[in-house]
C-alpha cells in the first residue's frame, strides 16, 4: 500500500473494515473528524509515532491499558523470552497458573480464575457462570461492560435503556427479541431503585461498576452486599477499566466490600491482551458445568505480561505515583477554569480524570482536541494516568490548555472550530 497519511488510510479503512477499525473508542470521529492522525508507526512511554513521522504526547495510551507508559523494557524483556521459547503449543504454559495464584493471593475472598484475552469476553464468560450457578438469570447491571448480548439486550425494552451507562444510542442490531426483560440497568448511587427491580425483575445477578466518575455513597456498596446475601444474587464487579490501576487488584479492596466474581482487564497486562475472571470456589466450579473455551486463551504473551507488569508495578510503587499525578491534573484543570472563567465539571477517579464543560461540550471538547493536536498532543477531556503523566512530561499539555481555556472564555466556539464536531457516544456520568 502507497497510503502513508493516517487521515486517507482512515478513509481507506472504512470501505474495508465496518467503522473503519476494530476498536470502537479509536474511531476518529469521537475526537476530530476528518483530522485526526489515526494510525501510529512507533510508540515509547507517553509518546506516539504517526505514519508521517511526526511525534505525538499522548494523554490517552492506548485507552488506559499502559500504565506503564508504552514498550515497558522489563515486561518486553519478559514477553520476548517466552516468544523465543513459543509461544503456544499442544501443552499448556505453567504462567497460567502463576499468574491465576498471584492474582488470587491479591483477593483474600477468592480462591479461582479464568483468563480471557478482551475485556468483553471477560464480562461475558462472568455473566455465564453467575448464570450457571443461580436459578434467577435476570440480570441488574450498572456501568459498561461490553458488546455482547447479554448486555445490548437492555435496549431491546428501551433504547435508551443504555445512554447512563458510558456509551449512548447503542444499537441492538443482531440481538435475539427473546432476550427481551433478562438485562436491567440501575442507576449507581441510587439504593432504592436498585432494590425496587430486585423485587419486580426477580433478580439473580447483579453487575456493577465498583467506581468509574463518581465515588459511591456512604454504605451503598456495602448495602448492595447486603442485599445479595440476603436474596442470595450473584454479586459481580467489573473492574476490567479500575483494577490495577490505584492499588494491587481491585479497586473494591479500598472500600472493603468483596463480590462473588470479579474482572480485571486493561492495565493488568501493560498493553499486551490479558483479562481474568476471579471468584469464589463454590460458584467459579460452575466453569465445569458449562463450555467456556477459547483456542488463544492459553497463549503465553498475556500471562507472561501480567506476571512481569505486577513485578513492575511493586519496584515503581506505581499506584502512588499515578495517585499524586491524578490529583496534580485535576488540580491544574480546577485552578485553569477559575481563571478563565470556563465552567467545568471534575470528575472521575485520580486514575482517570475526566471533565465536561458545562456549555457548548461536545463542541468545546472537539475544539480541545482540535488545538492540541496543533501542538502535537492527543488529548481531550480524559486523561488515563501513568506513570510517565508527570507535571514535567506534561508541560506543554498545561500550557496548550491554558491557551484553550482562555480561547473558549473570549471567542465564539462556532468560529474558532474548524472541524466538524465530535461524534458522541460517551456519556461517562454513572
Amino acid at each position: 500500500m502507497k497510503i502513508r497519511n493516517g487521515i486517507n488510510l482512515y478513509k481507506y479503512a472504512k470501505t474495508l473494515i465496518p467503522g473503519g477499525t476494530t476498536l470502537f473508542s479509536k474511531r476518529s470521529e469521537l475526537y476530530l473528524p476528518n483530522k485526526w492522525p489515526a494510525y501510529f508507526k512507533k510508540a515509547k512511554k507517553i509518546n506516539v509515532w504517526d505514519l508521517s513521522g511526526i511525534k505525538y504526547l499522548d494523554m490517552f495510551c492506548a485507552v488506559g491499558t499502559s500504565i506503564l507508559g508504552y514498550g515497558n523494557e522489563s515486561v518486553n524483556k519478559s514477553v520476548f523470552k517466552n516468544i523465543d521459547n513459543g509461544n503456544l503449543s499442544t501443552l499448556n504454559c505453567p504462567e497460567e497458573v502463576t499468574l491465576a495464584k498471584t492474582i488470587i493471593n491479591h483477593h483474600s475472598w477468592a480462591s479461582m480464575a479464568k483468563f480471557t484475552r478482551g475485556g468483553g469476553e471477560a464480562n461475558a464468560l462472568a455473566i455465564r457462570i453467575a448464570r450457571s450457578f443461580t436459578k434467577k438469570k435476570n440480570i441488574a447491571f450498572c456501568g459498561y461492560h461490553g458488546w455482547h448480548d447479554w448486555y445490548l439486550s437492555a435496549n431491546i425494552n428501551s433504547k435508551n435503556n443504555l445512554d447512563q451507562h458510558l456509551m449512548s444510542g447503542l444499537n441492538y442490531d443482531g440481538i435475539p427479541e427473546n432476550l427481551r426483560n433478562t438485562s436491567f440497568p440501575f442507576p449507581y448511587n441510587d439504593l432504592d431503585y436498585l432494590k425496587r427491580l430486585i423485587e419486580k425483575k426477580n433478580i439473580g445477578i447483579i453487575k456493577m461498576e465498583v467506581m468509574r466518575n463518581f465515588k459511591p455513597q456512604t454504605n451503598y456498596l456495602k448495602n448492595i452486599r447486603k442485599i445479595c446475601n440476603k436474596k442470595k444474587i450473584v454479586l459481580i464487579f467489573d473492574e476490567c477499566t479500575s483494577g490495577y490501576r490505584q492499588n494491587m487488584g481491585g479497586i473494591h479492596l479500598k472500600f472493603n466490600v468483596f463480590p462473588d466474581l470479579a474482572i480485571f482487564g486493561k492495565a493488568l497486562g501493560s498493553g499486551y491482551a490479558i483479562n481474568a475472571v476471579i471468584g469464589k470456589k463454590h460458584i467459579m466450579k460452575k466453569a465445569e458445568n458449562t463450555f467456556i473455551s477459547s483456542t488463544f486463551w492459553g497463549e503465553r504473551i498475556g500471562y507472561t505480561a501480567a506476571l512481569a507488569s505486577i513485578k513492575e508495578f511493586k519496584r515503581l510503587n506505581i499506584f502512588k505515583k499515578i495517585e499524586i499525578n491524578g490529583k496534580m491534573i485535576k488540580k491544574i484543570w480546577l485552578e485553569l477554569s477559575k481563571k478563565h472563567n470556563v465552567p467545568i465539571k471534575i470528575m472521575g477517579t485520580n486514575a482517570i480524570p475526566s471533565f465536561e464543560f458545562q456549555h457548548d461540550n461536545e463542541k468545546r471538547k472537539t475544539f480541545v482536541s482540535q488545538e492540541m493536536l496543533k501542538k502535537r498532543i492527543l488529548a481531550t477531556n480524559v486523561i488515563y494516568i501513568t506513570v510517565f503523566h508527570t507535571k514535567k512530561n506534561i508541560s506543554k499539555y498545561i500550557k496548550t490548555l491554558d491557551s484553550i481555556f482562555s480561547d473558549i472564555s473570549k471567542k465564539n466556539i462556532n468560529k474558532i472550530l474548524k472541524s466538524k464536531v465530535r461524534f458522541k457516544p460517551i456519556n461517562r456520568i454513572n
